[in-house]
């Protein structure tokens, strides 16, 4: 480091680390007055702030065990590569982003090759989840982990992981969340004759959208023979709109299929309630105030894992406000009539409905930060730069 310059390797493999990466690179300038000068891996967002990617960090954005065994003598040529480019740019810190299975190998390859540098991981693994050994190992080539969400830092603690510093998530500061979740305080009682509006997000992949669009269509049926009309709103992704329509073009009632963010957050500041592939999305609908159901439906293979599983839920919402808020479905228990009698509880001025309601006061609480994540994430490698090297 030189008194107007920081090099800075960075190891980001899909495209929301290319956007936290980017976000912490911007701040790491202003927050030290220094120019930045950057080497590694990474999208769009990094080459935009001067980043000349090694390869396409779409290699590593690989989904499913399949995928990656299929690539995995290329994936260990592509860790060895970026370890050595890494070491040969000398930077000032290396900070991973997410893609735990190849960033962190990255990040263990640079320590053993030049543990002068100081290493910051952000995105902490789900040591929380599953395989929590891989917390106290990490401690041995990882000086600090940038989190996400407000529990992993007293998680690694812990199990005796790595230092760690809450930074809050980017979804806590999303305008288009922030107006759904407004729009629904301000919307008053559920009048009982009123139309409902119910969303249906089956998952944004083929094989979720192919096992959740049944079971999400049987329990609209029975809603309806309950007495229930509702609006059918799903939000959905590109890549599998199509499969979504071909899948609801004979339901009983017509949903409107929606794409892209403003009219998915247009949804949820309208919804009565959500039926919800358990996710990500379901942090979304809880910041956005949305009642939700969440379901999952696993293959046989993947449900030979669930005796690795540690956590007590699989939804964050739940995780966050360390409670039950959102109740989960999972495999054989995504039943249709369970589900029509929990939505028609959610959707109406109901003490169901009022309990979810309080459980998204408590997460909103929880993931505030008095400052952008992206400032405090700088702050954190700074401090680690300084550490580690003073």
């Amino acid at each position: 480091m030189t008194a107007d310059r920081m090099r800075i390797a960075i190891v980001a493999g899909e495209e929301s680390g290319d956007i936290l990466a980017a976000d912490l690179v911007s701040a790491l300038a202003k927050e030290s007055g220094k120019t930045i000068e950057l080497s590694g891996v990474g999208g769009s967002h990094l080459q935009a702030l001067g980043l000349d990617t090694i390869f396409d960090p779409g290699e590593i954005s690989l989904m499913g065990f399949s995928a990656v065994l299929a690539r995995l003598p290329q994936l260990h040529r592509r860790i060895s590569a970026t370890a050595e480019a890494v070491v040969a740019s000398n930077p000032d810190c290396l900070i991973t982003v997410d893609v735990p299975d190849f960033s962190l190998r990255v990040a263990r390859k640079v320590r053993a090759a030049d543990p002068s540098i100081p290493i910051v991981h952000y995105v902490c693994p789900s040591v929380w989840a599953w395989r929590p050994q891989r917390a106290v190992r990490m401690r041995k080539y990882v000086d600090h982990v940038l989190c996400i969400l407000p529990f992993e830092v007293a998680e690694l603690e812990r199990l005796e992981g790595p230092s760690a510093t809450y930074v809050g998530h980017r979804l806590a500061h999303d305008v288009g969340l922030s107006a759904a979740s407004e729009r629904q305080r301000s919307a008053g009682p559920r009048s009982p004759g009123a139309e409902k509006t119910l969303l249906l997000l089956p998952g944004s992949r083929r094989g979720e959208v192919t096992k959740l669009l049944d079971p999400f269509r049987e329990t609209v049926e029975i809603l309806i023979a309950r007495g229930m009309t509702p609006r059918l709103v799903i939000p959905t992704v590109a890549h599998v709109a199509d499969l979504v329509r071909e899948r609801t073009a004979d339901w009983p009632i017509k949903p409107d299929i929606v794409l892209g963010s403003d009219a998915k957050y247009g949804a949820f500041a309208r919804a009565d309630a959500a039926l919800a592939a358990s996710g990500t999305v379901t942090l979304e609908l809880a910041l956005a105030r949305v009642p939700t159901l969440a379901c999952y439906k696993n293959d046989a293979l993947a449900r030979l894992a669930y005796g690795m599983i540690h956590t007590w839920s699989a939804s964050l919402p739940n995780l966050i406000a360390d409670r039950p808020v959102i109740p989960e479905f999972y495999d054989h228990f995504v039943r249709p009539g369970m589900l029509a009698r929990h939505l028609e509880q959610l959707a109406g001025d109901t003490p169901t409905r009022a309990a979810q309601m309080d459980g998204f006061d408590v997460i909103a609480a929880a993931m505030a930060t008095q400052r952008p994540s992206g400032e405090i994430a700088a702050d954190a490698v700074l401090d680690t730069i300084g550490t580690h090297r003073g």
